[in-house]
C-alpha cells in the first residue's frame, strides 16, 4: 500500500472489545490507526502489540475521556497533525448501565439523581467525536473523484437503540440517539462529501457488560459479522444515514420508518429548506 492509499483512522473506545476488532481491521489493512481510550494501561499495550502483529500498519495510543470536549478536541487535533489528514473516524466508545437502571426507583422514599455517565459517553462523546470528525474531514480538498468519499463516519449504536429495552433505558436511550444523530446528520454531510452511517449490533460478548454470566443463556453475534458492516460502509461511498443492524451472520440495513403521510414529509422539507428549527 503506497503513502496515498493509507487512510488516517481513529476508533475510539479502540483498546478493547468491539474498537479493538475495528483497529485490527483497518491494522490489518496498513492504516494508520489511532486508538482513543481511557485506559492507558490497556492502550499502550494493546498498540504495542498490534505495531508487532501489523508491521506494515502505523499505531498509536492516545488517553481520552470521550465524555470530555476539551479531551477529544485535543486528541483529534493531535492525530490529524501527525497524519495530515482525517480519513476515517469511529465513534465507538461506549458504557452500559452497569447494573440495575437508576433511570427508575420506586422503592426510595427520596428520589435519586439518575447516574448519566451512559448517555455522556455514548451519546454526548459520540456528538463530540462527529462534530470534529467532520471538522478535520472537511478539510480534505474537494476535487476528489466524482462519487468518492471525502470521510466516513461510524457510530457504534446497538439494536437496544432499535427495539424496546426496559432493562437498560437509559443505554437503549443512548443508542436510539446515535441513530437519530446518524440518519439526520446524512442530509447536511452529504454536502460536503462526508458519509456517516451506524452500526446495530445484537449482543456480542465484550467487556462493556459487568458480568460475563450475563451472556450465558444469550445468542451472541459474531465480532465478524461486525467488522463485515463496516467494511460495508468503507467499500461503498454512496452509504450514508445508513443503520446496519449486525445480527448472528447477517448485516441489514434498517431503513427509518415512512413519513406518517403527506404532510409529516411536506414539513420536514420545509424545515430543511429553511435551515433552522
Amino acid at each position: 500500500m503506497n503513502a496515498k492509499q493509507r487512510k488516517s483512522v481513529i476508533v475510539t473506545g479502540g483498546a478493547s472489545g468491539i474498537g479493538l476488532a475495528m483497529v485490527r481491521y483497518f491494522a490489518s489493512q496498513g492504516h494508520r490507526v489511532a486508538i482513543l481510550d481511557l485506559n492507558e494501561e490497556v492502550g499502550v499495550k494493546t498498540a504495542g502489540q498490534l505495531s508487532n502483529d501489523y508491521p506494515q500498519a502505523e499505531i498509536s495510543f492516545r488517553k481520552c475521556d470521550v465524555s470530555s470536549w476539551q479531551d477529544q478536541a485535543s486528541a483529534f487535533e493531535d492525530v490529524f497533525q501527525k497524519h495530515g489528514a482525517l480519513d476515517v473516524v469511529l465513534a465507538n466508545a461506549g458504557v452500559s448501565e452497569q447494573g440495575v437502571t437508576t433511570a427508575i426507583d420506586l422503592r426510595e422514599e427520596t428520589p435519586t439523581e439518575p447516574r448519566l455517565k451512559v448517555l455522556n459517553i455514548n451519546l454526548l462523546g459520540v456528538v463530540y467525536s462527529v462534530k470534529l470528525a467532520s471538522h478535520y474531514m472537511n478539510k480534505k480538498p474537494s476535487f476528489e473523484p466524482h462519487g468518492a468519499s471525502r470521510g466516513l463516519i461510524i457510530c457504534t449504536a446497538s439494536n437496544a437503540g432499535l427495539y424496546p429495552f426496559p432493562t437498560a433505558p437509559l443505554y437503549a436511550t443512548s443508542k436510539a440517539g446515535v441513530i437519530g444523530l446518524v440518519r439526520s446528520l446524512a442530509r447536511p454531510l452529504s454536502q460536503h462529501g462526508i458519509q456517516i452511517n451506524g452500526l446495530a449490533p445484537a449482543v456480542l460478548e465484550t467487556n462493556i457488560a459487568p458480568d460475563k454470566a450475563l451472556f450465558k443463556d444469550m445468542v451472541l453475534t459474531p465480532m465478524d459479522t461486525l467488522i463485515r458492516g463496516v467494511a460495508k460502509f468503507v467499500e461503498d461511498p454512496s452509504l450514508s444515514g445508513e443503520v446496519a443492524e449486525i445480527h448472528g451472520p447477517i448485516v441489514t440495513l434498517r431503513p427509518p420508518h415512512e413519513c406518517v403521510d403527506d404532510d409529516s414529509a411536506r414539513n420536514l422539507e420545509v424545515f430543511w429548506n429553511l435551515g433552522y428549527a
